[in-house]
């Protein structure tokens, strides 16, 4: 069955024009309802929904313009297109000052209607994803976490199973995936969401000094210690302990966190009586856990207390359709102006592969926004480096049917090897140069592929 793309209404009071474009339309895949005016069209708005209006101009009753300001009213979210007669150009430009997409002026070719309705659904669909993730921002439990493809969706899914348990859990992930914020989203569809959210970095803090922060300590336990304080398990007693890079715990004090976890009792820095606490410990680590259990610079037995539940945030790179959704909500952080991403540079930033993952992302949106000073952002205010990534992978895709990887690259670098020859037209030394290699590893590689021309030489 052939999936319908998208829910079109054409407003036009000529029958031709109406049929034209509806034929067209469906062929290219969408749901098509038509209307003779506007009149006709608001009618059938009451009761439908569309994502993208194609009004002509001028029309009897209720014109292109009025029908526009009523959408605009009744249905924000669906985008207008405007067509309008050769000479009457100023009148689409006021149009489009009061919300419509664009304008496709008359006579058209077809090729310029199928552009068009592309780019003005795909502005529809961010704006519906932007209302998507404003509510999720508005719901406590869900945080900033932004996205709506099927790996992020999978992840809301296993927060919302993880979060029904009072189970400890690990969450791992690259470093800038946002495990704070997924932390935060367990606890705050959990039980105890009424309760404190704790957090604290593993590997932020000394670890002279991480202990009296977890556990609290008494006056005069040591040199600056004037008064008694309470530590972070007692903060966030009845809630929830976020311990970021637990990797990074000393072991000494990985015994005394796996006692917390197993009698839910510890003793301040200082203190000769047991603190008793009921904590839920959500533990985050951006390294391999079973590889540092197995180096013995983590305790298995913690291991096994903390991973009850574990949940694992997939890196940018697996979700690059959350990118453009990404993208718009770092923008509205860091500039109160209309300014947007061209294609180009919004393609570019999809396919980068994002080492730093949102981090790196909302780094780099700040960045831009700060050095570009107009309001379109295209390709080349870009970092290099992302621009020349982008360049190196531009066109590579690995077939189904997987490659013979040696071969190829034995083939690639027998190519580059004429081709310097036949630059040089022979000269072994020139063509070493060209290739950036030493002459002796340049001759060395026409041996391994049997090269042999007569045209050339030594120098």
């Amino acid at each position: 069955m052939k999936k319908i793309k998208g829910k079109i209404l054409v407003v036009d009071d000529e029958k031709s024009m109406r049929e034209i474009l509806e034929i067209f339309l469906k062929s290219e895949g969408y749901n098509i309802t038509v209307a003779s005016n506007g009149e006709v069209a608001l009618e059938i708005m009451k009761n439908d929904f569309f994502d993208l209006i194609i009004s002509d101009m001028k029309m009897p009753k209720v014109g292109g313009m009025e029908l526009l300001r009523n959408v605009k009213k009744i249905s924000p979210d669906t985008v207008v297109v405007i067509i309008t007669a050769f000479g009457t150009t100023e009148s689409a430009v006021e149009a489009m000052k009061l919300g419509a997409f664009d304008y496709i002026t008359k006579p058209f070719q077809m090729d310029d209607i199928r552009l068009v309705v592309k780019n003005a659904l795909e502005k529809q669909k961010l704006q519906k994803d932007v209302s998507i993730l404003r509510e999720q921002l508005k719901t406590p439990s869900l945080e900033n976490i932004i996205g709506q493809g099927p790996a992020i969706k999978e992840l809301f899914s296993l927060i919302s199973k993880t979060a029904e348990s009072n189970a400890n859990v690990i969450i791992t992930g690259e470093s800038g995936t946002g495990k704070e914020l997924v932390a935060k989203a367990i606890h705050g569809l959990s039980p105890r969401k009424d309760q404190h959210f704790v957090a604290i970095n593993c590997a932020a803090i000394p670890e002279g000094l991480l202990e009296s922060e977890l556990f609290g300590y008494m006056k005069g336990a040591f040199t600056g210690a004037a008064a008694n304080k309470q530590g972070l398990f007692e903060l966030a007693n009845d809630g929830t302990l976020f311990l970021d890079e637990i990797g990074e715990m000393p072991l000494s004090l990985q015994a005394k966190l796996l006692r917390v976890i197993e009698d839910r009792t510890f003793r301040r820095v200082g203190g000769v009586s047991d603190v008793k606490v009921d904590v839920r410990i959500i533990a985050a680590t951006n390294k391999d856990i079973n590889a540092l259990v197995e180096k013995g610079v983590f305790r298995e037995d913690l291991y096994f207390r903390l991973n009850v539940l574990s949940v694992k945030i997939p890196p940018l790179r697996e979700r690059r359709d959350d990118i453009p959704l990404l993208v718009e909500h770092f923008l509205r952080k860091f500039t109160a102006d209309k300014k947007k991403f061209s294609e180009e540079a919004l393609e570019i930033l999809k396919n980068y592969q994002w080492k730093g993952n949102i981090r790196e992302l909302e780094n780099i949106i700040e960045r831009v926004v700060l050095l570009c000073e107009n309001e379109i952002i295209g390709a080349t205010h870009l970092p290099e480096e992302i621009r020349s990534s982008s360049t190196l992978t531009k066109g590579i895709a690995v077939p189904r049917g997987g490659i013979n990887f040696e071969k190829l690259m034995e083939e690639m670098e027998k190519a580059y090897l004429l081709n310097a020859l036949e630059q040089t037209n022979g000269v072994k030394t020139e063509a070493a140069k060209l290739l950036n290699l030493t002459f002796r590893s340049f001759r060395h590689k026409l041996k391994k592929y049997g090269i042999e021309r007569k045209t050339i030489t030594e120098n």
